[in-house]
């Protein structure tokens, strides 16, 4: 516990010293990554929030005749919480990343039956920022209505692509949410966290901060996911979502039913996943029929 203090402590320190990108930058940003794929940005509009999606041009690849196989799933993957806090007392005005991890994993995936979605009020401007109280990006962050909005963009993504079945693979605080959405569907042939926060409670009491009041436990959950394939990817060097986390949600599990928890060696929170997603990519995907 010292050493987390330690490091958010720094956190804090590093961000009140450094200019923080504004909203706007951090938008650019992004749609300038996307753009060096050929990814677009689109919007997908729920009653609750207006979620912001960056995806490759469906239209193209479902007509190109090159890329069609019999694989009839859509990987989406599910962007973590953002910029929620400027320092340990002091709330984001916008939770837009500053570094959207989610995104750059989704960019580097094989193939073109993948999407990226960011988590309500991430990547959205203007009007668009509709129902954005700060509480949506701290202590209701997995809240029902979050969760909600997420399944409806998901349905919208896998039509547009013309696909039946998702692959849901969340950084962060993401793979909370790929966990509660798919909790509540039926199409979902494989979960993939990444230094994901399964267990919200137990993260909650491991960090000695609030419950996060308003918001669903991925944990509670475990029943209507033990049928699904899951891989959960845990650093090594994680302070933020340790080791102690997956394992509080696999305990929920009966001993010869948990789900698959990998520990990258050498790995925190943010590195080094991106540099070496193809590489543990190829081992935790199901393959293709």
């Amino acid at each position: 516990m010292p050493n987390i203090r330690i490091s958010l402590i720094f956190l804090a320190v590093f961000l009140g010293s450094c200019a923080v990108p504004s909203p706007l930058e951090r938008n650019q940003s992004a749609g300038q990554l996307a753009n060096l794929h050929q990814w677009k940005k689109t919007t997908i509009v729920t009653s609750t929030f207006v979620l912001a999606a960056y995806v490759p041009d469906f239209a193209k690849n479902l007509s190109d005749s090159g890329r069609k196989s019999n694989d009839d799933t859509l990987t989406v993957y599910i962007e973590g919480d953002g910029l929620a806090w400027i320092s340990q007392s002091q709330i984001s005005r916008n939770p837009t990343p500053t570094n959207p991890t989610a995104l750059k994993l989704a960019l580097k995936h094989p193939g073109a039956a993948v999407a990226y979605l960011a988590r309500p009020c991430q990547f959205v401007q203007g009007a668009d920022l509709r129902n954005c109280s700060s509480d949506y990006w701290t202590s209701r962050r997995f809240s029902p209505e979050v969760v909600s909005s997420v399944n409806i963009a998901l349905d919208q993504l896998k039509a547009a692509a013309g696909k039946q079945h998702l692959t849901l693979i969340g950084f962060s605080g993401g793979g909370a949410i790929a966990l509660l959405a798919a909790a509540r569907r039926n199409d979902v042939n494989q979960l993939v966290t990444v230094a994901g926060n399964l267990d919200s409670l137990a993260w909650t009491r491991l960090h000695r901060i609030s419950e996060l009041k308003g918001s669903l436990n991925p944990a509670d959950d475990w029943q209507a996911l033990q049928d699904i394939p899951q891989v959960h990817l845990v650093g090594e060097d994680d302070a933020v979502v340790p080791l102690a986390i997956a394992q509080s949600y696999a305990n929920h599990y009966p001993a010869g039913n948990r789900p698959n928890i990998r520990v990258i060696e050498g790995f925190s929170h943010h590195c080094c996943w991106e540099q070496q997603w193809p590489q543990l990519l190829n081992t935790v995907l199901k393959p293709n029929p």
